[in-house]
């Protein structure tokens, strides 16, 4: 399992990666192996807000269907369309492909999430 150091992470295995006022969200390595082979993602347009832990897409495997919690609050500024014509990118590259990128509205949010070390501990628990 692969954790990358400078990321946050959520207890549902999304990450964060902050630049600026923007931060960008994907599935970890973790979420991926779990689901088994993506083929199909969901996700919201842009300039669709979202209040932490709102729903904001769905990731269907050969396995199962899993919705995509946002692990913080903030308006959608990109949304990553590779992804429509490549889910199973995913599994390839998590860290790489990220589903949506929103412009925070509460970066204090990002203080409840895990770094690196507490996420890798966090998945050891549950494996």
């Amino acid at each position: 399992m692969e954790v990358v150091k400078g990321l946050f992470y959520s207890g549902d295995h999304e990450w964060v990666k902050v630049e600026g006022d923007k931060a960008y969200i994907g599935i970890t390595d973790f979420a991926q192996s779990s689901l088994g082979d993506i083929v199909f993602v969901e996700l919201p347009e842009v300039d669709t807000e979202f209040s932490k832990d709102d729903s904001f897409g769905v990731v269907e495997s050969v396995k199962a269907a899993s919705d995509l919690n946002i692990p913080v609050s903030g308006k959608v500024v990109e949304v990553n369309e590779d992804l429509a014509d490549d889910p199973a990118s995913v599994n390839e590259a998590p860290y790489e492909k990220w589903m949506i990128a929103v412009e925070l509205s509460d970066k204090s949010e990002l203080e409840g999430m895990m770094n690196a070390e507490q996420y890798e501990e966090f998945c050891s628990k549950e494996a």
